[in-house]
């Protein structure tokens, strides 16, 4: 498997100059900036060949980038806490799966993946705007860790940006189908697709946007993600710390009727 190398790219031009935050595992990236006296932390997970553990070499989330996210976003409360303006958390988000290994499952990979979602949901919760930019793929319970806590979605316009909750060769291993059987279901049930229109079409995501060299970014790209990332701050500290924008979409309309139903029966 070769190691995407977006995240990176993307971290570091969104963080050029910026101070990094230090202490924490080589496959986790995180930098203090601003965007227009906007205060923010970017976060990433990256691959690194000498990862200790091999099933998280390449970019998945695990043990180490588990609890090294939830390191980076606690400190971020912290530092805050006392502050009546709180920096945002911008997770760029290339991950390729969670690290499925028979060492993580017995050092608790389940711990370490919800302590970094606990963490971002308190930051959220505490008031820091958190958005999530996807560049690459966002898969599993890597997303879940990563990115999927953020008051706001962006996705890159581009065939190599998906989410799904398994790469397609195991979701068709575990439905007993081909590759090809499943990309046909695809065409009619979004749930089932990995494309990010039809992702779009469940009501995630706030924004998709189109750059020249996804890859690579360019300055323009750069300029074109930060004001994009800029206006979806403001859009979350103009609507408050919940999750309910994700639920406008017609095919989320049996979600926020069953969510109404319990409020109901509760």
């Amino acid at each position: 498997m070769t190691a995407s190398m977006r995240g990176l790219n993307w971290f570091n031009a969104l963080t050029s100059g910026a101070s990094p935050v230090v202490g924490l595992p080589a496959s986790v990236l995180a930098a203090d900036s601003e965007l227009d006296a906007q205060p923010a932390r970017f976060l990433a997970v990256v691959a690194d060949p000498s990862n200790r553990f091999p099933r998280a070499q390449n970019g998945e989330v695990g043990l180490l980038e588990g609890w090294g996210l939830a390191k980076a976003v606690d400190a971020a409360i912290e530092l805050d806490r006392q502050s009546p303006q709180k920096r945002a958390l911008i997770a760029v988000i290339d991950v390729p799966s969670q690290a499925y290994g028979r060492r993580e499952e017995a050092l608790g990979i389940h711990q370490a993946l919800a302590g970094a979602v606990d963490a971002y949901a308190r930051a959220r919760l505490a008031g820091h705007p958190v958005i999530g930019l996807l560049v690459g793929k966002a898969m599993s319970g890597a997303f879940l860790a990563h990115g999927y806590q953020a008051n706001r979605l962006i996705a890159l316009r581009d065939p190599g940006v998906m989410v799904h909750a398994m790469g397609k060769v195991s979701a068709a291993r575990v439905t007993l189908r081909s590759v090809e059987e499943l990309e046909k279901l695809a065409a009619s049930i979004p749930p089932m697709a990995y494309d990010i229109d039809s992702y779009a079409g469940l009501g995630l995501l706030w924004e998709t946007l189109s750059v020249s060299q996804i890859e690579q970014p360019s300055s323009d790209d750069v300029s074109s993600v930060q004001q994009c990332l800029l206006a979806a701050i403001k859009d979350t500290q103009g609507h408050g710390t919940d999750l309910s924008s994700r639920l406008g979409a017609p095919n989320r309309a049996a979600s926020a009727k069953v969510r109404e139903l319990l409020r109901a029966q509760w």
